[in-house]
């Protein structure tokens, strides 16, 4: 990813806080910051960090490896009133005190802005690629609704496609027995987007959501995988002589309507949002970030006619 992309995406914060090279932390040139000793009882963690949950295999690995070798790569932190915040590095900080270390090195930068916590912490932590999906989600959708970024710009800052960052964020709108589940493991991102389209209740205990809360037992039981769970939920969805029927018109409805919206936000790698009418018919609003944007979706729905 060039520095260029990010400089337009992003302006002045990120861009100008991380190094061009796959935006790696360990890779800071020292001229630039102040390394520095420091206790460990003057670091506190980022309150802004995206991670929930940090796993405790790879922070053991992590704490032996502290052990043996020490903490070869510094924290990137900064200070506030009087103490050292974690930008990036939280993992180490976590081993170090368990390692029995009393002292880390750091590198203490000068991030003027408060939001430079959370874009340097989201972006740290996903170029070591263990969040897990929901982590992930919730991060990027942070940084769209309180840091004011396009998706394309999040895909700039992370070094991924915008699709994928599309298909993560639509994760979200499942109930949080489902992303349970996918927190979990007991399912994958993929059995999850496959069960989309039933997403159509407002709380977990919604009635709309019995079908998925048996499609997910299901799907747990008979160990099925994404292509079953696919072909399952697409025969709730559009069977008229199935259990749907025994739903009110309304559910059966959002159930059609949630998987046009998954049909076509997979292929045009978009958010899109349908309006139906009271007599049948509606409108279908797709979201694009600026004119490059809509020129993309043009090129894909022209092609899809050829």
């Amino acid at each position: 990813m060039s520095s260029n992309r990010v400089a337009r995406g992003l302006g002045r914060g990120l861009a100008s806080l991380i190094p061009d090279s796959a935006l790696e932390m360990d890779a800071l040139p020292a001229e630039r910051e102040a390394l520095r000793v420091v206790p460990i009882d003057e670091i506190k963690p980022n309150p802004e960090q995206p991670r929930e949950v940090f796993d405790k295999v790879l922070l053991d690995d992590l704490t032996a490896s502290i052990k043996a070798h020490g903490v070869l790569s510094p924290l990137v932190v900064r200070r506030e009133e009087g103490r050292y915040i974690v930008i990036a590095g939280e993992r180490r900080l976590r081993a170090a005190a368990l390692a029995g270390l009393t002292t880390v090195p750091v590198l203490v930068r000068e991030a003027e802005e408060r939001s430079t916590q959370l874009e340097l912490a989201l972006v740290e932590n996903l170029q070591r690629a263990d969040l897990d999906p929901i982590e992930s989600a919730r991060g990027f959708q942070r940084l769209v609704d309180e840091y004011g970024y396009t998706q394309d710009q999040v895909a700039a800052a992370v070094g991924k496609d915008r699709s994928t960052i599309a298909n993560f964020v639509r994760l979200l709108k499942l109930p949080e027995f489902v992303l349970g589940a996918l927190r979990d493991g007991r399912i994958s991102a993929g059995h999850a987007r496959a069960m989309l389209p039933l997403a159509t209740g407002t709380s977990d205990d919604d009635a709309g959501h019995a079908e998925l809360r048996r499609v997910l037992a299901r799907v747990l039981a008979q160990t099925l995988n994404v292509r079953q769970t696919e072909r399952l939920v697409a025969s709730i969805v559009r069977a008229p002589t199935t259990a749907v029927t025994t739903q009110s018109g309304k559910v059966r409805q959002e159930r059609t309507l949630q998987y046009a919206v998954k049909l076509i936000e997979e292929s045009l790698h978009t958010s899109v949002e349908i309006r139906p009418k009271t007599k049948g018919g509606g409108r279908i609003v797709l979201d694009y970030s600026d004119a490059e944007d809509l020129e993309r979706i043009i090129g894909l729905l022209r092609g899809s006619r050829s």
